[in-house]
């Protein structure tokens, strides 16, 4: 299984570097709505509690705008009869799991970065913001392959993915706030242990439950 997954995702990885679609539409995506973050806040100091609820905000809604095509292309191209007749489904689902990890790692580390640089940020317990990155970027990929699966076979894929998404995602969403809002404020990463029992725990829940439905929507 490992062996087919890994070359799923080599297969998206060669076709996003010779188009870069998903990346460079992410990128501006991200440039442009960090600078209106940073027009919006003008010079005036802003807490790092509401700095850091606008950064995870950033990070889902970027999500939004390139998670959502890793089973899109495949139906635009016509090529998932060919993954259906070479491979399994839970080959194909852990493939394009790892390729939307790696593209969501990516573009957030990108996010982090520049979002630092435009808002002056500040945070107090870094580890803890770190696992909270790691995890959130884990739950989000695991909710995010699996809606993107559902409206790709849909007639208006454009508008369905904020619609399914936004329910799914909204209590990790909420979870990634405060457990960012406490790493920015220096609380002890042992005070996190419950913020990041619920992303683990919220992460697996998604993955199980993926593995198990991603049969019947991709064999529809």
């Amino acid at each position: 299984m490992l062996k087919s997954s890994v070359e799923i995702f080599r297969k998206d990885f060669k076709s996003e570097l010779r188009t870069k679609f998903a990346f460079n539409s992410l990128l501006m995506f991200v440039v442009v709505t960090i600078i209106i973050i940073k027009f919006s806040l003008g010079e005036d100091k802003t807490d790092n509690e509401i700095l850091s609820g606008l950064f995870w905000i950033v990070v889902f809604f970027s999500a939004s705008s390139g998670l959502s095509r890793v089973f899109i292309k495949e139906e635009e191209k016509e090529t998932s009869v060919a993954l259906k007749l070479s491979t399994s489904h839970p080959e194909v689902l852990a493939g394009k799991f790892i390729f939307n990890f790696a593209l969501s790692f990516l573009i957030n580390a990108v996010i982090f970065v520049f979002f630092i640089m435009a808002t002056g940020i500040v945070i107090k317990n870094f580890p803890g913001f770190v696992i909270t990155f790691f995890l959130g970027n884990m739950g989000l990929v695991s909710a995010s392959t699996i809606i993107a699966a559902i409206i790709s076979k849909a007639n208006s894929k454009g508008t369905l993915y904020p619609v399914l998404s936004f329910p799914v995602l909204l209590p990790l969403l909420l979870s990634l706030i405060e457990a960012g809002k406490l790493s920015t404020a220096g609380v002890e990463t042992g005070r996190l242990y419950s913020e990041f029992l619920f992303l683990f725990s919220y992460t697996v829940v998604v993955t199980i439950t993926s593995f198990i439905l991603f049969k019947y929507i991709w064999e529809d």
